[in-house]
């Protein structure tokens, strides 16, 4: 028989699991597993809060496609179009024209981008953090910010500078607040002009609690411990603007800040508007149990689909909940999805998804942390520790698991490196000036 030929849209914790597994599991006799995506990488974002503080390196956060992928065709490029119907996809290479690709079964899984709101300034001055890019530029920037404190004799300047907001109290938004403080309070010993009063760290939060996956009473914690290290906590309160970098709330106070971060939410990913998939009112893609797409009562053919950007129900509470996009579902549906596709291929039957939520673990810094799981609650450093192996044994590959290790296990012995690498984003900038026509040589 031919081999079908399984295109993978997305290599993100999806994509990267589903086809991981399918290449192990189907011989090339029996499917073709093609890949596409624009990044040659895919990003653990759980550690991303890590990698920005500095606890690892940015590298040993992402997994090359190529090297996991060994038995995948991995095409560096963005699926600009879906047309079901033909069961053909057009991708646009890096570079090039762009290409068809014809497939018999579709992984739908590009995954989710910042949620963002039509606020004055957002766009000029705001930045996500759901990258690895965009870690290391908060990174780079916040240090930057403390060199820049330290020269100026001007307190405004100063007031300015050291002013960092963070707008969303989720689990993106209380990690990287946490661990950029814990960061930028360690590197203050390399700053005599300063000290920890200066900085003023705010969280913005629209509504009354942090934290909305575990209970109440952990929430409550987690924004104790942040008053505890001075942070200015501001509950039930929403950004309104930010033009010319002045941070107005919705509780009246204004002040300027050269430093705002977006972690207020997710939604689908643009590029699922160029599709012909049914979607629901978040836009997601509407699917069945077994991860399959569904629109209304009919499934798709040979149409999968599972992650931030589906709308899978949740078996394991009332009709009508979906599974949240966490990493923890994302994981779990990718290997129930690809053994579904198996089983189908081979002529069996698809399987429902049916998982619990397991619970959660946050970083509130080094040895902070808190956690809810299996409905034991946990804080401080067992918490923090827990955190830490869960995410070790859930990044993909042998590899980075041993290289996060090595890097947690020199972080006890070597200090931690606050050096600001801000030429990496403008890499040309002193070139362009010394070969610029008419300078002098």
């Amino acid at each position: 028989m031919n081999p079908k030929r399984i295109l993978v849209v997305g290599a993100g914790h999806v994509g990267l699991y589903a086809a991981l597994r399918l290449s192990k599991k189907l011989s090339s006799r029996e499917a073709e597993v093609i890949v596409v995506d624009p990044q040659p990488h895919m990003t653990y974002q759980p550690f991303l809060p890590e990698a920005s503080g500095g606890n690892i390196s940015p590298r040993h956060s992402v997994v090359p496609l190529r090297r996991e992928l060994r038995k995948c065709t991995v095409v560096a490029g963005a699926v600009t179009r879906i047309e079901h119907d033909r069961k053909t996809a057009t991708v646009q290479p890096i570079i090039g024209p762009p290409r068809e690709i014809a497939y018999d079964h579709v992984v739908v899984a590009p995954g989710s981008v910042s949620r963002t709101l039509p606020i004055p300034g957002l766009h000029e001055h705001g930045i996500g953090f759901k990258t690895i890019g965009e870690a290391i530029y908060l990174r780079n920037h916040v240090l930057e910010q403390l060199d820049v404190a330290a020269a100026t004799t001007d307190p405004e300047v100063r007031r300015r500078a050291l002013t960092f907001v963070f707008v969303g109290g989720g689990y993106a938004g209380i990690e990287a607040l946490a661990e950029m403080e814990d960061m930028a309070r360690h590197a203050l010993k390399y700053y005599p002009e300063l000290t920890a009063s200066d900085m003023r760290w705010v969280l913005v939060e629209a509504t009354q609690r942090v934290l909305p996956e575990v209970d109440r009473d952990m929430g409550a914690y987690t924004v104790q411990q942040l008053l505890k290290r001075d942070m200015d906590i501001r509950l039930d309160t929403r950004l309104e603007s930010c033009v010319d970098g002045v941070v107005t709330l919705s509780d009246g106070d204004s002040f300027p800040s050269d430093t705002i971060v977006w972690t207020a939410g997710v939604k689908p990913a643009p590029m699922l508007d160029a599709t012909d998939f049914p979607r629901d009112e978040r836009r997601r893609v509407t699917c069945r149990p077994t991860l399959q797409v569904v629109d209304g009562d009919r499934v798709l053919d040979g149409a999968w689909s599972a992650g931030d950007c589906a709308a899978v129900p949740d078996l394991t509470k009332p009709p009508g909940n979906f599974c949240s996009p966490s990493a923890q579902h994302a994981v779990r549906q990718a290997q129930r999805m690809a053994d579904n596709i198996v089983a189908v291929v081979r002529g069996g039957q698809p399987v429902d998804y049916k998982h619990k939520h397991a619970g959660s673990v946050a970083s509130l810094g080094l040895h902070k942390g808190v956690a809810q799981v299996y409905g034991i609650k946990m804080t401080g450093w067992p918490a923090w520790f827990m955190h830490r192996t869960y995410h070790m044994s859930r990044i993909p590959s042998f590899n980075r698991k041993v290289r996060v290790v090595v890097d947690w296990t020199l972080a006890f012995f070597l200090k931690r490196e606050v050096v600001a690498l801000g030429q990496l984003h403008d890499p040309r900038e002193e070139f362009a000036e010394a070969s610029y026509p008419g300078s002098k040589a």
